[in-house]
């Protein structure tokens, strides 16, 4: 939550001291920064909804990993895909996203649970259309409960096998495992 707080009042800063010169350049940077102070509550709005969301959906996919493996060595063959979505999302928004916000890509970014809390964030300072954000929270909603539901199934199974190696096909063995 610092890194957070630290970041929302360095873009404040950034748009008091930059704001009125930023407004004569025409740029996309210029825009996301002109854009910060005028819909500052909306974005921290949206902010939090993807923090907390972005957070559980996570949670749940680390939880089931966490319950699946004995030993840290293990997890790492589990964490590389569930860290690259956002990994790649990262990269895309710094190199590309914010250049062409309105893109296809950037849509269907936004959209995809594992990549929206970043994409979506990114997005968001350059009016992103209501319908758009509403589709995105909405699938956030229900990635998060999906997910929370893989995990549950995962951690039944999971937790008692401690000491079996797990691998992808032993997990969705213990997803469909029936009582």
């Amino acid at each position: 939550m610092t890194q957070f707080v630290l970041w929302i009042t360095l873009s404040g800063a950034i748009t008091y001291f930059v704001g009125g010169s930023a407004s004569s350049i025409h740029s996309p940077v210029s825009t996301f920064v002109h854009s910060l102070g005028a819909n500052a509550g909306y974005e921290i709005g949206c902010f939090i909804f993807y923090w907390i969301t972005g957070f559980l959906f996570y949670s749940a996919l680390f939880a089931a990993v966490g319950s699946a493996v004995d030993s840290e060595t293990e997890t790492q063959q589990f964490m590389f895909p569930i860290t690259l979505p956002l990994l790649f999302t990262y990269i895309l928004s710094v190199s590309y996203l914010f250049m062409v916000p309105d893109s296809p890509l950037a849509f269907w970014l936004s959209m995809i649970p594992f990549t929206a809390p970043v994409a979506m964030m990114v997005r968001i300072p350059f009016n992103v259309p209501a319908w758009q954000l509403g589709i995105s929270m909405t699938l956030m909603v229900i990635g998060f409960i999906f997910t929370t539901y893989i995990a549950s199934r995962i951690y039944r199974v999971g937790i008692l096998m401690y000491g079996k190696k797990a691998s992808y096909k032993e997990l969705a063995k213990w997803f469909f495992y029936k009582e």
